[in-house]
């Protein structure tokens, strides 16, 4: 999980895992930036339509989590 944060460092990550982090990022980052085409051409080597569907909902699923966290002031367990 630690080297989740430093995907583009980390040597372990094949394209398929990058991609659908590169994907996560970009979704994240809306609405400040929108996930270009070519986002989604590159996403669209690895995976099919309804594989994209369902990562988007585990990337929303998340960030929902995490806003629900962050707003609520719920510690991080450590």
């Amino acid at each position: 999980m630690n080297a989740v944060a430093a995907w583009r460092e980390a040597p372990f990550f094949d394209e398929r895992e990058r991609a659908a982090l590169r994907w996560a990022e970009r979704v994240t980052a809306i609405p400040h930036q929108d996930p270009g085409d070519e986002d989604f051409a590159e996403l669209r080597k690895h995976f099919s339509l309804a594989e994209i569907a369902e990562l988007g909902f585990v990337i929303v699923t998340i960030n929902a989590w995490n806003r629900l966290n962050v707003s609520s002031r719920t510690p991080i367990p450590r």
